[in-house]
């Protein structure tokens, strides 16, 4: 009686409930998602076991077993993760590039050079109203107080850099 001996009991259901058990998991490894593929294929397993083990030393090795299988599954996984064909899958190439005409944020460029007035105290944040519209803007690191009229000097972004007009 050796430490394999389980594996002369393992009979055609035995052998499916084991092998499907770990395809589901394999499968559920490459396509992640819900999970209904390694929650089934974890019970295949589990059932496999029970019903294969004849001794808890057969089933801890059984469990052994099947869990280097799963580890070296997963080490194939990530390997394809960050190198191979998954990459293509998992990991967007594409990018949206200025040039191309996408941007995320409306440009605001055509503001630079406008006045307007101080609706806040800007210190040195604050709001303005440029041509009716109100806008959030930053000084240059001056206070300026409120109803004093600005002057747009910079934009990078979102981000209104204004100065006091005098």
């Amino acid at each position: 009686m050796g430490p394999l001996d389980f594996v002369y009991n393992i009979g055609l259901i035995q052998a499916l409930l084991l092998f499907s058990g770990l395809f589901l998991i394999i499968v559920e490894m490459f396509n992640p998602g819900f999970g209904v593929a390694g929650i089934t294929g974890i019970i295949l397993l589990i059932l496999g076991i029970i019903i294969t083990a004849k001794s808890f030393l057969d089933a801890l090795i059984m469990t052994a077993i099947i869990l280097v299988i799963i580890v070296v599954a997963l080490l194939l996984v990530l390997r394809s993760a960050s190198r191979g064909r998954l990459k293509k899958v998992l990991v967007l190439s594409d990018s949206l590039k200025k040039d191309e005409g996408y941007t995320s944020v409306e440009s605001l460029e055509n503001y630079i050079g406008k006045e307007g007035v101080a609706l806040t105290i800007l210190r040195p944040s604050g709001s303005a109203e440029f041509d009716g519209e109100i806008l959030d803007v930053v000084t240059e690191g001056r206070f300026i107080p409120k109803n004093s009229k600005v002057k747009i000097v910079d934009v990078s972004g979102r981000r209104i850099v204004v100065r006091a007009v005098e």
